[in-house]
């Protein structure tokens, strides 16, 4: 399923006018240097596409380019294995480790593919190649009369080739190399045949080893696999299958999905970063929703037009505005994460346009909380997740809890335990119910008693303070804000207050610290010196008070983040 909503992707999105994913046989690559050479085979300018800021440097900008096999994401150690009329400054210019045997190689490709094409630009470049294979001081001079020779020879950039002449495309993107190479590819069908799994194709050349995927968080720079077998233990049990065999798709399906699925990991505007899961997105007709998705769930640099967007979102649906026919059209998430030289799913989900856009407002209307300002009116999954781990740093965000939580809002179904627990967990080392873990602890808790408890006809808790809620917990969680008032009404220049000292206690075992605490503030309520103060507290201690029986010897995880919430409310109010 997700590789057949990849593949249909590509078809769609590879043949629209100006399409932005590379057809079958090529690949959007950045290029760091373009070498302009000219009939004789001298090399006119090297000119540096890459963007310079004083001693950094930052790849060139993307342009399309052939692609031979895997090669075009990822070399093996064998020097042989060139791309066609482009490659590293080891192939191109034959420098570093191997350089001779690989330069040899970039050479031997060309001749391959296009060397009987009578073509002014491949005839230019392939005098060049000759001149630095037959001269290494051509070569040494080229990079002596470059400000950028040390960065070529040391860097080993991108490098790529254009006739000086006319100056326009690259030489690999000129007609009749396009033409030639394409009638080569095509042509070659080496390797086994078999029926493809994505289109159902029968007699379809399948591909051995598929290419790499790049872009995942924290995945190997060389990129990893989605689809490989590598060892005999992983290949079909009782049968002689290499490789691709175990799990037959077609070379030209492998090169559809995996081309897709590097597009949207590249693609800003198609992914998003939820915990240790990078997330993309797409739809199975185009659809403004997929423009506006990011905002949902991911960190954009204008937050206001975030919550205008979606606002606007959240009205549409409430209002039964949201276009039923355009609903119908479905919409896939996928969730992918590293485990070595693999790229594993964390989680995937199709569901009509419609059916995502309701999941999204029962997300919002869960986490919806009073707030200070500056606080997030819609905050993203990133940052609920950020603040709920150590520290507050992404990279203790524990492993699987983003995958959860995305997969249970986009299902519907209740919060993973484990994110209520961190939520809690964290209130309780810091002493502090921030705005992000309140969020989180009432959408954990509305939705354990929406989806998993509704016979008990509990009632969820509010936005804002609830006088009427009778929940013990959540009525200790007040007493113990109302407590803190005290103090600090009483002792305003304190540099800590009861939190600081008592909130995991109160929170987790209320028998044991509540008794002090309530023959303390007959103490701070004598230092109030406005009285009336100090009568408006006693009545709203005992407003609270009144519903609890007992204070309970201790508070299971739930109990404690109605707790937290409690206070919450009770600080907010104040």
């Amino acid at each position: 399923m997700i590789l057949q909503a990849l593949h249909d992707y590509y078809e769609r999105a590879s043949t629209q006018p100006g399409a932005m994913i590379a057809p079958e046989g090529w690949i959007d690559k950045q290029v760091d240097f373009i070498i302009d050479v000219d009939d004789a085979g001298n090399c006119v300018a090297i000119k540096c596409m890459q963007e310079v800021t004083g001693t950094k440097r930052k790849a060139g900008p993307a342009m399309r380019l052939p692609s031979i096999g895997k090669q075009a994401l990822k070399h093996t150690n064998s020097g042989t294995d060139a791309n066609l009329l482009w490659d590293n400054a080891g192939f191109a210019l034959g420098l570093g480790i191997k350089g001779d045997l690989k330069h040899a190689s970039f050479k031997k490709t060309i001749a391959k593919y296009v060397g009987s094409v009578e073509d002014e630009g491949v005839t230019a470049v392939t005098r060049f190649l000759d001149r630095i294979g037959a001269n290494p001081e051509f070569r040494r001079a080229l990079l002596a009369n470059s400000p950028d020779g040390p960065v070529l020879e040391t860097g080993n950039p991108i490098v790529a080739f254009r006739y000086a002449t006319d100056g326009t495309d690259l030489v690999c993107q000129r007609p009749a190399v396009r033409s030639r190479y394409d009638e080569c590819r095509t042509a070659t069908t080496e390797g086994p045949v078999g029926t493809c799994l994505i289109t159902g194709m029968e007699d379809s050349p399948i591909e051995l080893s598929h290419s790499v995927l790049k872009n995942v968080w924290r995945g190997q720079t060389s990129g990893g696999a989605i689809v490989s077998f590598n060892c005999r233990s992983f290949e079909s049990y009782g049968k002689n299958d290499r490789q691709g065999e175990n799990a037959p798709i077609g070379k030209a399906a492998a090169f559809a999905y995996t081309t897709a699925l590097n597009h949207l990991l590249a693609d800003e505007s198609h992914r998003v970063q939820v915990g240790d899961a990078s997330t993309v997105f797409w739809a199975q007709k185009d659809d403004q929703f997929v423009d506006i998705f990011v905002n949902f769930f991911g960190e954009t640099d204008d937050p206001d037009a975030r919550t205008g967007e979606i606002r606007a979102l959240l009205e549409a649906v409430k209002s039964g505005k949201f276009d039923g026919g355009r609903g119908k059209n479905r919409f896939y998430v996928l969730g992918l994460a590293p485990n070595a030289a693999r790229i594993a799913v964390r989680f995937w989900h199709a569901a009509p346009l419609a059916e995502i856009a309701t999941r999204i407002r029962d997300w919002f209307d869960d986490l919806a909380i009073v707030r200070a300002r500056g606080d997030p009116e819609y905050p993203s999954v990133f940052r609920l997740l950020t603040a709920v781990s150590v520290q507050n740093k992404a990279d203790n965000i524990p492993p699987n809890l983003g995958g959860d939580v995305m997969r249970s809002i986009l299902d519907g179904t209740p919060l993973p335990a484990t994110f209520l627990n961190a939520a809690v967990q964290r209130c309780r080392a810091e002493q502090k119910v921030s705005y992000l873990r309140a969020a989180a602890i009432k959408a954990c808790l509305n939705r354990r008693l929406r989806l998993t408890r509704p016979a008990d006809h509990k009632k969820e808790f509010e936005t804002m303070l609830d006088k009427e809620n009778g929940s013990t917990p959540y009525r200790l969680g007040r007493l113990f804000a109302a407590l803190e008032r005290i103090q600090e009404e009483a002792h305003p220049s304190l540099n800590a207050t009861i939190r600081d000292r008592y909130y995991g206690a109160a929170s987790s075992a209320p028998v044991t610290v509540f008794t002090t605490l309530l023959r303390l503030k007959n103490h701070h309520l004598a230092k109030l010196e406005n009285r009336g103060r100090a009568v408006n507290f006693e009545r709203l201690l005992g407003e609270i008070i009144a519903d609890i029986r007992d204070f309970p010897a201790h508070l299971a995880l739930p109990d404690q983040g109605q707790f937290a919430l409690g206070y919450y409310h009770q600080r907010h109010d104040f």
